[in-house]
């Protein structure tokens, strides 16, 4: 991530395990959720969280998986939530099913 000031700029995530350097799974509720562990991961290297979340673009591959997406989104999430645009996007790199990408704002 980028930092400027106290807002914390995350590029897209897509779910490569750092690990492995491998998708974290082929369905989309595993990959959301590695999206997202990536996302908070940076965050906490940064000296944020989730929490400071204040809005974030979710790329899918095919809409009709955004309520699957949704319920993991939910896990790294609490109300109120980040504002959040999602869209179906073709060509996401190494054919990832979903990229995350979002703004924080510590304190």
């Amino acid at each position: 991530g980028i930092q400027a000031g106290n807002t914390i700029y995350v590029s897209g995530q897509i779910p490569i395990d750092p690990a492995t350097g491998e998708f974290a799974g082929q369905d989309i509720k595993t990959q959301t959720r590695q999206s997202l562990t990536n996302i908070s991961n940076i965050l906490a290297a940064a000296g944020a969280s989730m929490a400071d979340v204040v809005k974030t673009t979710v790329l899918l591959n095919d809409i009709a998986d955004f309520a699957a997406m949704n319920e993991v989104y939910a896990e790294f999430f609490t109300e109120p939530y980040p504002a959040r645009a999602a869209f179906q996007a073709a060509g996401i790199p190494k054919g990832a099913l979903v990229e995350i990408e979002c703004v924080a704002v510590k304190g």
